[in-house]
């Protein structure tokens, strides 16, 4: 009971003081520790990210986004719509190479799948089909690192690492970002924000001699003995950065050294796959001929997103089909079409696909005309260009519209002609559903405001749930 001179005024004073206490806490315990959780600038409908990446560039035509147009005029030359100035090597004769199997309507939603990915076409209704991707060059490094970093010059944060920084980490014991397989240290650094925010690279052990981390544990010195050694460590490194007034790179070492100290309790742990159930496995595929090694990154990508880390990257490459697209594309599909859907399967039956967000995609796409390097092979053996104009990707959880295909492409699949989204507003929609306003997550560095998306990015309320 309230007394009679504690009135409304009083208790606006102290709430009001209370609610500020809270943000101060909260702030001075994000200056202390850069990895702890942060409040997000908005509701967040996702709480992490699950990147599925397909190094290599996959055929779009051949998965996703069949043309009537193509497949009526296989193996005849069509007319280039490409700019008189690009060349393409291999393409001079500009056939038309008709998809690899039929890609038909899959579920309630009929979004296009290919025969050559039965378990992704099982799981159709569950995802939101992008056809209108396109990105800015047509070189596998450059376009990697546009996909990852936001530009393929410059160093530059991966998004990971972005993330990681807006965020923070759901545990402390883990980093907030890890890259399993990754394509290169551009895609998963942390460029000029804080080193604890660049991702951890991650190796899925396929048997006991594999580290899944190079240098996680010493075994030829004990904890307390190694605890004894980082608090010395610390304590001189600190001396320094106070005798300097502070350094950015060196608060970066320490913690992430107290953070590998706590990484040698958790990650063991966790990259055990043997506590998992007989039917878990068996549906990711591992122990498969073909899928095993996938699969086992699959799960572990699971794992790492139900134990607090907030951006997990698994890398599948072998997607750069110049030659032989026919007989390569199949056998790709068969080690990874399974792995993935298992991801979504899983994450949905957990109750974690509703705030999980999870993306496939490659950093382009491929030509609807066939590529034959030798100049004398039958089309039978050809393979595709690179095409950074248009390509496919797809997203599943996490506030995303589930069952519906977003954007179109002309009838030789080349262009978008409607529903275009370039990689800045992906990195954009990315954000905007972790909580966070690409526009105000930036870092200022050699004299300006940096970000993500630069000065471009749109948010696309088209696929938001």
């Amino acid at each position: 009971m309230f007394s009679a001179s504690y009135n409304r005024r009083h208790w606006l004073e102290k709430t009001a003081c209370g609610f500020g206490a809270i943000a101060l806490h909260d702030m001075v315990q994000a200056a202390a520790n850069p990895q702890a959780a942060r409040f997000p600038d908005m509701l967040p409908k996702a709480k992490r990210v699950i990147f599925l990446f397909m190094a290599g560039g996959p055929s779009q035509l051949d998965l996703f986004d069949p043309k009537e147009f193509i497949r009526s005029r296989h193996g005849q030359k069509i007319d280039s719509p490409l700019r008189p100035e690009v060349t393409q090597i291999g393409t001079e004769k500009f056939l038309a190479l008709d998809a690899m199997a039929p890609v038909k309507p899959r579920g309630a939603a009929g979004i296009r799948i290919s025969d050559l990915l039965p378990h992704l076409s099982a799981i159709s209704d569950d995802i939101c089909l992008l056809r209108g991707m396109s990105t800015d060059n047509p070189q596998h490094a450059s376009a990697t690192n546009q996909f990852h970093t936001g530009v393929f010059t410059e160093v530059r944060p991966s998004m990971g690492a972005w993330i990681s920084y807006g965020l923070g980490s759901e545990n402390q014991n883990l980093p907030g970002f890890v890259s399993i397989h990754a394509p290169g240290i551009r895609t998963y650094g942390s460029g000029f924000l804080p080193a604890v925010h660049q991702g951890t690279p991650l190796t899925v052990p396929l048997d006991a001699t594999t580290l899944p981390i190079e240098n996680l544990k010493n075994l030829s010195t004990s904890e307390a003995v190694q605890r004894s050694r980082i608090t010395l460590t610390r304590r001189h490194n600190q001396r320094l950065i106070d005798q300097l007034h502070g350094d950015a790179n060196m608060e970066g070492m320490i913690q992430n050294m107290e953070l590998a100290f706590r990484m040698q309790t958790t990650t063991p742990q966790l990259v055990d796959l043997s506590q998992e159930s007989e039917s878990t496995l068996k549906l990711y595929g591992v122990g498969g001929k073909e899928t095993d090694r996938h699969a086992r990154a699959c799960l572990l990508a699971r794992k790492l997103s139900e134990s607090g880390v907030r951006f997990v990257q698994v890398t599948m490459d072998g997607w750069d089909h110049h030659g032989n697209i026919r007989g390569n594309l199949p056998n790709l599909c068969r080690q990874t079409d399974q792995p993935v859907a298992a991801l979504v399967k899983d994450l949905k039956q957990r109750g974690l696909l509703d705030d999980t967000l999870v993306l496939w995609s490659g950093e382009f796409g491929r030509t609807p005309w066939s590529q034959d390097l030798s100049g004398t092979s039958p089309i039978d053996t050809h393979g595709r260009e690179h095409q950074p104009e248009s390509f496919c990707a797809w997203m599943a959880g996490g506030g995303i519209k589930a069952g519906l295909t977003y954007g179109e492409t002309d009838h030789l699949g080349y262009a978008v002609v409607d529903g275009r989204i370039h990689i800045h507003d992906l990195h954009a929609t990315m954000l905007h559903l972790l909580g966070l306003d690409h526009t105000q997550l930036t870092w200022n560095h050699v004299g300006r405001d940096f970000r993500l998306t630069d000065v471009h990015g749109s948010v696309v309320q088209e696929i938001l749930a």
